[in-house]
């Protein structure tokens, strides 16, 4: 049912003037917090149905499915809402063997594209560490202005954020504010 209230449903920034900017929703999906120990991270793999990276830090994207590891025991996982119960489903049949902690949090997080040459100025308007250094296929949780986020870098140009919905008008808003100083060239 909240996949239906998307507070950002419809809404997207676009600044083409001299610095291409676009800001857009995501499409809705499925997002677990899985917790396991990483010595049985490959048959989580398995039951996630792709890759789950290996270090912390490290993104890998597989067959419409994003995994990011956020800390030495925790992945933060999207799927497509068609496969949400597959994947729960797979990993209760997992627990019987491996314990481990997957979390629906589908209720609770959004994300947001940031993509353009300004993608990067837009960021860090509200972000306090030197995002530039990021590589290409990573993610982290960090703090945007006063939210926590995860960002992961998707391409040079573009990354996504993924926010709790109660803080995603705030998150919205900066970057809203952030493309007309871009725009205006401020």
């Amino acid at each position: 049912m909240l996949h239906e209230h998307h507070p950002l449903i419809g809404r997207e920034i676009a600044v083409r003037k001299v610095t291409p900017l676009n800001v857009r929703a995501v499409a809705d999906g499925a997002r677990f917090v899985l917790g396991i120990d990483p010595a049985q991270a490959a048959q989580a793999a398995k039951a996630f149905g792709s890759p789950l990276p290996g270090k912390i830090g490290d993104v890998t994207v597989s067959k419409g499915r994003l995994a990011v590891r956020l800390g030495p025991d925790e992945w933060h996982l999207v799927v497509p809402l068609t496969e949400q119960e597959a994947i729960e489903t797979a990993f209760a049949k997992l627990y019987a063997t491996v314990p481990h902690s997957l979390v629906d949090v589908s209720h609770r997080e959004i994300g947001i594209e940031v993509e353009g040459v300004a993608a990067m100025l837009a960021l860090r308007s509200a972000i306090a560490f030197d995002i530039e250094v990021m590589p290409v296929g990573t993610g982290c949780r960090t703090i945007f202005d006063k939210a926590q986020i995860i960002l992961v870098r998707e391409a040079e140009d573009r990354f996504r954020i993924e926010v709790w919905r109660s803080f995603a008008d705030h998150v919205w808003g900066i970057l809203d504010a952030a493309s007309r100083e871009i725009a205006l060239g401020i």
